[in-house]
Order: structure tokens, then sequence, then C-alpha cells
């Protein structure tokens, strides 16, 4: 469930000279998205401030091919497993696992089941 909130605020404030609150919640990142038979489904949840926040959803067996971002990542898996290759290391990620990866870091990555993962990218 996505909630972003803005408009008039009671006295008690929060907002920002606009009137808009400064802050947005997703009560359910994993349910942004859902996973497809043989495919991979993405969905951005937020643009801006500096960052590009993306649920994506692999079945399994679905990956993506070697590339590398031009920001600094952060992958969190959210449900199933990933067997990701970051500089040549091969990890398992699991739910609740969190990998950082600097601009240009080559990576790529399989799910090993239906799996739901959310990357955050910074510095934009």
């Amino acid at each position: 469930m996505w909630v972003s909130v803005s408009g008039d605020v009671d006295s008690q404030g929060g907002a920002n000279d606009d009137g808009v609150m400064p802050h947005s919640l997703i009560t359910d990142l994993a349910s942004e998205v859902a996973v497809q038979a043989g495919a991979v489904v993405s969905k951005v949840v937020h643009r801006g401030d500096g960052m590009n926040v993306t649920v994506f959803g692999f079945d399994s067996g679905e990956g993506l091919t070697e590339h590398q971002a031009g920001h600094a990542a952060v992958v969190q898996v959210l449900s199933g497993h990933l067997r990701f290759t970051v500089d040549g290391e091969q990890v398992e990620l699991g739910p609740r696992s969190w990998l950082e990866m600097a601009p240009g870091t080559r990576h790529s990555l399989v799910a090993s089941e239906p799996t739901v993962m959310l990357l955050t990218l910074v510095g934009f």
C-alpha cells in the first residue's frame, strides 16, 4: 500500500512551506509488484531527493545480465533468494539481505526462486 501525505496539516505541523508533508510511506513494499511467470517486472516507487527507488519481481530463473550502475546502489531482498555476482564474487542474498555497491560496480543476478528485491540508486 502506498500512502503519500499532502495538503493541509494540523497546528502541530510537519508540512513544508507548500503544505506538503516531507515524507511518503509504503506499508508493504513486497506487494508493489506481482512476480509473473517467466518475467522480470519492476515499479519505481520513489524518484527524487537524490535517489531512485525501484521494486523488482523476478520469477525463478529470471535475472539481469552483467551491467553497472552509474550511481551508488543498495540492493535489499524482500522475499525469495538471488544468486548475485558482484565484482566477480558470487553471493547468495535472501530475505533481509543488504548489499551496497559503489558507482560502476559490475554485477549480475539470477533468482533461485520467485523473488522481490528493492533497488535504491543514490547520488542523483
